[in-house]
């Protein structure tokens, strides 16, 4: 598939998505989304692909849903696409630079991990537009950062800086704007080290767990654990290596 509002990149094992138009600050709509989720697809399928980055080009992650498609009435099911991005078998880091506003952080909190550069600026306005949120929102910050402070982003419609985002849960980590990318793939690198079925495992585990009890929760855990489950007996190679050092 040709890709004309976002760019795929794969080199060493990770896949770089970045959505691609900065003459709008990478505002959602159909077009990129279409794009966004047969990206994803194409990622699932690749054994050779091990973790995602996802950013924005120039200067914002993404300024959010397009308004003009709203203004024309143009269909958009954001919701489900973002979905598509959490439940990626594979661990997706979001490098947010610049602005992350609405849509486009109802997109963010669909990545496993978000590392902000230090002029990140994240934001909900539905309100102020009166629009209702369809990509989660109502239902992901919430459980991300606690009800109350949930409903005082929403109503208020305030944008909060990198630090703030961080302080409250929202993002992981907060790097200089020139270091983004570079701390992005040495996270991505980290994760490769890793056994990829395990890690796939643990990513869907904690997002089953989140929406369910602590009781269920325990029992999917349980019900997978088999000690090292790797290919090959990878894990068990590595233990036997770490019993050898001692």
């Amino acid at each position: 598939m040709a890709y004309n509002n976002i760019i795929l990149e794969k080199e060493g094992g990770i896949a770089k998505i970045t959505l691609n138009r900065p003459h709008v600050l990478n505002a959602l709509n159909e077009e990129l989304l279409s794009e966004f989720v047969a990206a994803l697809e194409n990622i699932e399928k690749d054994d050779s692909i091990n973790v995602v980055i996802l950013t924005g080009k120039g200067k914002a992650f993404s300024a959010g849903r397009d308004m003009k498609s709203i203004l024309e009435g143009r269909e958009y099911v954001g919701g489900q696409r973002y979905k598509a991005l959490e439940d990626l078998s594979k661990p997706v880091i979001a490098a947010v630079n610049g602005y992350c506003f609405t849509g486009a952080l109802e997109l963010a909190m669909c990545a496993d991990i978000i590392i902000a550069s230090e002029n990140a600026v994240f934001g909900d306005t539905h309100a102020r537009f009166g629009v209702i949120p369809g990509g989660g929102q109502t239902q992901r910050l919430p459980r991300l950062i606690g009800a109350k402070k949930a409903k005082e982003l929403m109503f208020l419609c305030d944008t909060i800086s990198a630090q703030e985002a961080k302080e409250i849960g929202i993002v992981n980590r907060v790097v200089a704007p020139e270091k983004l990318d570079e701390a992005a793939r040495e996270m991505a690198e980290k994760i490769i080290k890793n056994i990829p079925e395990t890690v796939g495992t643990l990513k869907s585990l904690i997002n089953k767990g989140m929406e369910t009890d602590l009781e269920t929760g325990l029992k999917m855990e349980a019900a997978l654990h088999k000690g090292p489950i790797s290919p090959a007996g990878e894990g068990r190679k590595r233990i036997a290596t770490l019993l050898k050092k001692e």
